[in-house]
């Protein structure tokens, strides 16, 4: 138990830590207040017995409870308002962590670990962390020091019940060992299921386009309940784990406040207890463990909130990459791959790549499918680092930059667009928050997007859905155009960015690119020939080597991957039904 109450405060920041040692102090102030009933009990016992009920006893007697329920009341209301700042404010730190964390992480990451995860440790684990944690932890601890606190006093009213109620403590501590041990072994299962679960659901959502397509709704929905069914199970077994022990701890407190009382008595009996101070350890032998019970149940929690920690410091602990380079503005814009191999895993995907990318020209790479030409980029804008050669921006390293510094030089343009639930105004601002709503608007004029803009209901002010779901495929690559043209990076990367739209929008999109590239180095990736034909370089890749290089007419003269592109794309341009 000490283990886990130090894992939760090295969890949290010095601030919020701060708040549970101020918290633990208040707690102890409370046990104090509340161990004045002992006094209150015994001064109005003993007036009784001894026949001196008078109005000084009963104004004594007012003052001890007085005190101690307003003492309480007090002190309560400040520890659980530390309590819940830090809980949350733990949990939001923790958050903002996290994004930070990822922000730096290697792209092959995100390859190698599901949405559900991350996902999953920043809602259900934070929250369970920031709110059933917290008040888990803190009772745990109250608990532990109010019984202290009277066991302390008991020892002050007569050694030997003090001795007792220590052996008392003694036990139970031994025996919540074991309920901890008894949670541990399926606290691990009840994350991990909670973790797929979430992962599932998210997957089932995104893919419900496909899975309705496909009609293979009742295969998903047979996964999807599946991983709720061992979600109920693992949270089943947590429980089953946890009742019994639960009930074996409730039981020693009671057995242990029934031998207090019992040794109370017999001290009495053998004319070695006064009667005033029996009855008062008979009234102390239910409430010493009173706090220690209710403390009991929450100890089952610890394992669990521990593993929670754990998760979340499992994701803190990923190496990043290496950011901490210089803030460097490069004279040019030459970009040079040098002998670059990079591998995913045991699987090389770039074998000894060399390619000069001149400032303010257009590359193209093309090639077939899973050949490595989004690898290339993604080396060069460094979302992963090479293993082996180097990736040099205006002849200096791309790893000797400051990942921010390195990130103005670049925008993206992506097959995939991803927009923020946000007005569209603020979507295009990312690129650019402290723009000017002039300036948004210049952006999205030049992006040909400013007149579907304000067909929309409010206009700039339109709160688009998560991802951009209330808007066509066309129109969310022109917002995204948008932005980039609000950055004003001078490297664009286009990645698929024509693929998928439709011919109405082409023209929009073809006219929104070619405002976005003015005087900037393109690197496109494409396989429509009329986008790439007039690239001032051709590369063509293949199985993670640059088989061909050169110009469209070049090209075309040689035999290979390049020419049978081009002949493959006329034919299916030409394909009509007779």
């Amino acid at each position: 138990m000490l283990d886990m109450l130090r894992k939760f405060f090295d969890f949290c920041s010095k601030v919020n830590r701060a708040k549970f040692y101020k918290s633990a102090i208040l707690g102890v102030l409370d046990a104090i207040f509340g161990a004045m009933k002992i006094p209150a009990a015994f001064f109005a016992i003993s007036a009784v017995v001894n026949k001196e009920l008078n109005t000084n006893t009963f104004i004594v007697v007012m003052g001890f409870m007085l005190v101690s329920t307003i003492g309480k009341m007090v002190v309560n209301r400040f520890s659980q308002m530390l309590q819940t700042e830090g809980g949350y404010d733990t949990c939001a730190g923790k958050r903002i962590e996290i994004g930070e964390h990822l922000r730096y992480l290697p792209m092959g990451y995100f390859n190698d670990t599901s949405l559900g995860h991350i996902t999953s440790v920043t809602t259900n684990t934070l929250e369970q962390t920031g709110d059933i944690a917290t008040r888990a932890i803190m009772m745990v601890l109250q608990g532990s020091i109010t019984t202290v606190v009277i066991a302390i006093g008991m020892f002050i009213f007569d050694v030997r019940i003090g001795i007792i109620s220590v052996i008392g403590i003694l036990i139970f501590f031994l025996f919540n060992k074991y309920t901890n041990y008894s949670v541990a072994k399926v606290a691990g299962e009840k994350i991990e299921a909670d973790r797929d679960m979430v992962g599932v659901v998210l997957e089932f959502i995104q893919g419900i386009a496909e899975i309705r397509n496909y009609n293979i709704i009742s295969q998903n929905s047979t996964r999807l309940a599946k991983a709720i069914e061992r979600k109920t199970k693992a949270d089943i077994s947590a429980e089953i784990a946890a009742i019994p022990a639960v009930g074996v701890q409730n039981l020693i407190c009671k057995l242990i406040g029934v031998t207090i009382s019992g040794a109370s008595v017999y001290f009495y009996l053998t004319g070695t207890m006064k009667l005033t101070y029996t009855i008062t350890m008979l009234l102390c032998s239910f409430m010493i463990f009173e706090a220690l019970d209710l403390a009991g149940i929450y100890t089952a929690l610890l394992k669990i909130i521990g593993r929670g920690v754990d998760l979340v410091n499992e994701i803190l602990s990923i190496e990043q990459m290496d950011i901490n380079g210089e803030d460097i503005k490069p004279a040019n814009r030459d970009i040079h791959l040098e002998h670059v191999s990079f591998a995913y895993e045991n699987r090389k995907i770039i074998d000894d790549v060399t390619l000069d990318i001149k400032e303010k020209t257009t590359t193209a790479i093309v090639g077939p499918s899973g050949g490595g030409k989004t690898t290339i980029t993604s080396l060069i804008a460094r979302f992963w680092d090479v293993k082996s050669g180097s990736v040099t921006l205006g002849g200096r390293d791309v790893r000797d930059y400051s990942f921010d510094s390195l990130m103005e030089n670049f925008s993206f343009v992506f097959q995939r667009v991803y927009l923020f639930e946000d007005t569209i105004a603020n979507n295009i601002r990312f690129g650019h928050p402290e723009a000017s709503m002039e300036d948004v608007i210049a952006a999205a004029k030049k992006a040909c997007c400013h007149e579907f803009i304000m067909g929309l209901p409010d206009g700039y002010e339109t709160v688009v859905g998560e991802g951009g779901a209330t808007l066509s495929g066309g129109e969310k690559q022109r917002i995204a155009i948008a932005r980039a043209i609000m950055k004003n990076a001078p490297i664009i990367i286009l990645d698929e960015a024509t693929a998928n739209v439709d011919p109405e929008n082409e023209k929009e999109l073809t006219q929104a690119i070619e405002n976005l590239t003015k005087e900037k180095t393109i690197i496109m990736i494409a396989h429509r020939l009329k986008t790439v034909r007039h690239a001032d370089q051709i590369v063509v890749i293949d199985k993670g080597k640059i088989v061909q290089q050169g110009r469209h007419e070049e090209l075309m003269e040689q035999d290979g991957i390049y020419k049978n592109f081009v002949s493959g794309r006329k034919q299916a341009v030409s394909w009509k039904i007779a």
